[in-house]
């Protein structure tokens, strides 16, 4: 894996001639205008140098008060304190006083003080409205209740919130907090090691060391991925790290991949069903997945969009979730004369292997975990709310011995979101793709079989 260059930095040049240097991956600390900033990864991306240096140019250039907070700080000795202090030494600021308990600069008047979030109570949070910077390290370690109560407590005009996180699970209150808020609001970066133009070379070598002993520790402490998880995971997100490294290295991205005999063109279609749902297109051929990303479309909207890819594309299949919006969807296509072409998937309905699977949605996520697990040709694009949506599912066994996943409603809670993504990749196996010319109520659903366990009644 090739690592940052020397030249994937930026220099910061002040008036009094001081001159650090950052990755580039940074800039947007010190450049973009954003309520929150996140930045998440592994081991030796250099986030917490980036982040210190940062806050320590900012201070030098205006009058700025910065709160340095943690979930528990015990002493002094938990913070950034030391941190920030051999920062200064290193780079020779003589402007910065550094006391025992805070720091300050003497030309600015900026001040830095430190804290242990879960010792703020509703008196002491109050000394924290003035901030107008508060870094949150090691924010994996922020509970939910700290994080509620620190978010709306940072008011000042044009404050912002610095996050630096090396995440744990999927489940990490701050990431799901986040996760899906307007990119007006949330600024996301994600930063490994292979970004840090400074990773020492023994670094470097650690990693790859771990890369070729244990892919799945690999996977969490060098890329920054959620740990796999014990044995309720379906999915471990090792799979879905090779798969997108191998579609980093294929060149994966936005260009819609073209069937032919050997491998059909398939399209997964998951609708959206509530406001912060998106509607995504899966579309693949073999084992090179490319998905396409919509929000706020209406039924007439996303089947639009459908027309389009079957009449550009020609898939062989486009298999679509029935579920809530899904139905209309399904009909207008119909309507148009696509019968032949589209099928209508009720992740609820009786598995095509029965006797392995709770229903046909534990099926179908079950092919993506072969998919990924046994075929070095999957290729997944890099993209992280992907590898989150295919390693949060939890697996369970009914009293039949049959495979069955976690409900969706205690799915969203957890994530903070539907599994959209994930969703539109195991649509794509919803039926053997084997023999494409088997007569059509082999290979999807009828109008009647559509509508039969529906429990309102329908005029034709």
């Amino acid at each position: 894996m090739k690592s940052a260059s020397k030249s994937d930095s930026v220099t910061i040049e002040q008036k009094n001639r001081h001159i650090i240097q950052i990755p580039s991956v940074f800039k947007p600390l010190l450049s973009l205008k954003k309520r929150i900033k996140l930045f998440y990864g592994g081991r030796a991306g250099g986030k917490s140098y980036a982040f210190a240096d940062s806050l320590l140019i900012k201070a030098r250039m205006q009058k700025l008060f910065i709160i340095c907070l943690r979930e528990i700080q015990n002493s002094i000795k938990d913070s950034v304190h030391k941190l920030l202090a051999d920062r200064i030494q290193a780079h020779q600021l003589s402007d910065y006083r550094v006391s025992d308990m805070k720091i300050e600069n003497l030309m600015t008047g900026s001040t830095f003080v430190f804290k242990g979030l879960r010792d703020q109570d509703s008196d002491k949070i109050k000394s924290l409205e003035g901030a107008d910077i508060a870094w949150i390290e090691e924010g994996q370690r922020i509970s939910k209740k700290s994080w509620e109560i620190l978010e709306p407590t940072i008011r000042k005009k044009d404050s912002e919130i610095w996050i630096s996180m090396n995440r744990e699970t999927p489940t990490d209150p701050i990431w799901v907090a986040l996760f899906n808020q307007p990119d007006s609001y949330v600024f996301k970066q994600k930063v490994n090691y292979t970004d840090n133009p400074f990773c020492p070379e023994e670094m470097i070598e650690l990693a790859e060391r771990c890369r070729e002993k244990n892919a799945v520790d690999y996977a969490h402490i060098w890329l920054g991925e959620p740990k796999a998880g014990g044995d309720e995971k379906l999915i471990p997100s090792v799979f879905i790290i090779q798969a997108q490294e191998r579609g980093k290295v294929a060149g994966i991205g936005q260009s819609l991949p073209v069937g032919s005999d050997e491998n059909q063109l398939i399209i997964g279609l998951d609708i959206a069903r509530f406001g912060d749902d998106a509607t995504v297109f899966c579309f693949r051929t073999g084992g090179k997945c490319v998905f396409k990303v919509y929000h706020k479309k209406n039924t007439v909207e996303t089947a639009n969009l459908a027309v389009h890819y079957l009449q550009t594309l020609h898939p062989a299949r486009l298999f679509l979730d029935i579920g809530g919006l899904g139905a209309g969807v399904f009909d207008i296509l119909i309507a148009r004369g696509f019968a032949t072409v589209v099928r209508g998937v009720n992740f609820g309905e009786k598995a095509r292997l029965s006797d392995r699977y709770a229903n046909k949605r534990a099926e179908m996520w079950d092919s993506v975990r072969l998919f990924l697990s046994e075929s070095d040709q999957a290729l997944l694009p890099p993209d992280s709310d992907l590898c989150d949506d295919l390693c949060a599912v939890n697996k369970s066994y009914d009293k039949h011995g049959r495979l069955l996943l976690e409900d969706k409603v205690a799915l969203r809670r957890h994530l903070g979101r539907s599994t959209d993504r994930g969703d539109a990749l195991a649509l794509t196996f919803a039926r053997p793709m084997g023999n494409i010319c088997a007569q059509p109520e082999n290979q999807g659903l009828t109008l009647e079989e559509l509508f039969k366990n529906q429990s309102f009644k329908r005029t034709w």
